[in-house]
């Protein structure tokens, strides 16, 4: 196998902890709301808002923050309070500012990739702001040599990215935990995929395993293992 010349890694659950931050806020959102229901109705009132709000907001805490206050809106029938609305305030701006602790294996990874002389990218989805202010955070922007924030991530966006870069199937990774938008359209496009799973995933993220069928890709249980899949 030919060494890729450009490898690409997802930011959130692949190079760091982020969506048990997220269900530790909706967990106090819970809380919040008690009054209004059980869990399982504000779970599926949260859901829905957030689909419908992920067109206008796209992704990312601040996206949530808005979907968790117009949950608490509807249903309190417009009643919720203003102590209410500053704890749900908080909580989104705690989603902004949370220590970025690399994941196991990570600056193992990508000093050793650096060492053999591969590109490395980050492709990651959500608000621009939040996700650079991530990367600073954590320590690894030194890293990586491309740094690429999309709105989605879907065979548009990979075909526009990939052709900027000018990569071909045989030298192009794509690396992450999201089956929907690190692996299925990046190998329905013929590249190279590498599912690295996460304990937590967001609900949004999860994909019909029949979509799957026939595609080629890596699966490791431990990011470390992509070292014996690159050259």
């Amino acid at each position: 196998m030919s060494a890729p010349h450009l490898i690409a890694f997802d930011a959130d659950d692949t190079l760091w902890s982020n969506q048990p931050h997220f269900d530790q806020v909706e967990a106090q959102l819970l809380e919040i709301l008690a009054h209004c229901g059980d869990a399982q109705r504000i779970t599926e009132q949260l859901n829905q808002v957030q689909r419908q709000n992920m067109k206008l907001f796209g992704y990312g805490a601040k996206s949530f923050m808005l979907s968790m206050i117009e949950t608490a809106i509807q249903l309190t029938d417009g009643k919720v309070t203003g102590v209410e609305i500053q704890q749900i305030l908080d909580m989104g701006k705690d989603l902004l500012r949370y220590p970025i602790e690399p994941l196991p294996g990570v600056v193992e990874v990508l000093t050793e990739l650096r060492r053999r002389g591969h590109r490395l990218m980050v492709l990651t989805k959500g608000d621009l702001f939040d996700q650079e202010s991530k990367l600073a955070r954590s320590g690894l922007g030194e890293y990586f040599d491309y740094v690429e924030i999309v709105s989605e991530k879907d065979e548009a966006t990979y075909q526009r990215l990939l052709a900027r870069y000018n990569a071909l199937p045989g030298e192009f990774f794509m690396i992450g935990n999201s089956l929907k938008s690190d692996i299925l359209p990046v190998a329905q496009l013929g590249f190279r995929a590498v599912h690295v799973p996460f304990h937590a995933t967001w609900v949004f993220e999860h994909v019909d395993p029949e979509k799957l069928a026939g595609l080629e890709f890596h699966a490791v249980t431990d990011l470390r293992q992509v070292l014996d899949l690159v050259d």
